[in-house]
This record gives structure tokens, sequence and C-alpha cells, in this order.
């Protein structure tokens, strides 16, 4: 029997993983927590295999709760389940220790794929995160600083590096100007530039000038 521990501040959620549970006869839930404190003083109570825990708890930001849990139980499994998309938390989640990452919008199968798979393996990871710590791999492995770039990021890049204007690109990509101007500032994170004259002689130089 797989013993868990739901951690989630909304009722409705709790209820409906354990609706989703009831329905399996080799898994079973010995508490819920609506908070950090109480979490780990179940996990001290009752031992459970793993926890599926909310991201979002009250008092916690980012991955302050997660950190927490894992500060008192170290080698105990967590499968996070969050109400942010995969791109933003997972590979986070991953690095600080967590085994496996699921949205709130995941349908009742792949929940108790994802407790069996921890169960069986010790992680699960979906076909969205693995294709996420596959993009992440390569990012990291990157030979220059535009490859490290998503297509829409170096779509920009390259109209930047072109000399296009802000309110231009804009237009003719059929987006607001806000939204180029968080793009170019993603752009000049990722490749440690400061200013479009950086960017367009780096474009320059690495032949990414479009017509």
């Amino acid at each position: 029997m797989i013993r868990i521990i739901i951690a989630d501040d909304h009722e409705l959620i709790r209820e409906g993983i354990k609706k989703i549970i009831r329905s399996s006869k080799d898994i079973s839930i010995v508490g819920e927590a609506a908070d950090i404190a109480e979490t780990i003083r179940l996990v001290s109570q009752h031992v459970p295999d793993m926890v599926v825990l909310d991201l979002s708890l009250p008092g916690c930001e980012g991955l302050s709760g997660l950190t927490t849990v894992l500060a008192e139980f170290p080698n105990l499994p967590i499968l996070v389940l969050s109400m942010f998309p995969e791109e933003r938390f997972a590979i986070p989640v991953l690095e600080k220790g967590a085994v496996g990452y699921l949205t709130k919008t995941m349908d009742a199968k792949e929940l108790l794929k994802a407790i069996r798979n921890i169960a069986s393996s010790g992680v699960y990871i979906s076909p969205q995160v693995a294709e996420l710590l596959a993009l992440d791999s390569r990012k990291a492995h990157a030979a220059f600083p535009h490859e490290r770039l998503t297509g829409r990021e170096l779509q920009i890049a390259s109209l930047i590096g072109s000399g296009r204007q802000i309110k231009q690109i804009a237009a003719d990509l059929a987006i607001s100007i806000s939204t180029v101007n968080t793009y170019r500032n993603r752009i000049f994170g990722k490749m440690g530039l400061r200013s479009n004259a950086e960017l367009i002689r780096y474009a320059v130089e690495h032949h990414l000038v479009v017509d």
C-alpha cells in the first residue's frame, strides 16, 4: 500500500484528489494538511511514502514550502502539485529535491501514474517536463549565447539586431510594444547584453540579420 499525505489549502482540491485516489486499492491517504506546519506534523506522525504538496500554501513564497519540508525530511519523496504551468516551476522544483511536478489541470490517470511511478522508481517525469529538461540541457551546453534563446526570442533578437524599431516589430508580429520589450529584456538577460547596439553588433557578427 502506498501511503500518502495531501498538503493543499483548498478543501475542494483535497476532496478532488481523495475522490481520484478512492478508486485505487493500492493507494491510501493517511493525512491531509492545509499549511506547512500541519504537513510537517503529519509527516512526523505517519511517516508516509510520499507527500503531494501544493506549491502555494499559506505563508509560502516560491519554493519556500518545498524547501522547508525537505529541510525537515530530506529523504521524503514529494510530488509537487501546482497551479502554475511546467515552464514556470518544474525544473527549479526538481532541482530543489522534489521527485515530480504536476499542474492542477492534470487528469486523474496522470496523478495516479505519478504516484505509482514515484513509489516504484522514485521519480515521475511527465512528457512536458522531459521536454523542458532536454531543452534546458541543450541551453546549458550552447556554444553561443543566442542558442539559449527560444524560437520567439531568437526571432525578435534577429529583428532588433537588424535595426528594426520596437514599434515596427510589434506591428509586424501583431503583438504589443510592451510584449516586445519583455522579450528584449529576456534576450538581454540570457545573452549578457545591455543595449540594442550590443545586440545589433552581435547579430551582424553571427549572421542573424534578416532582410
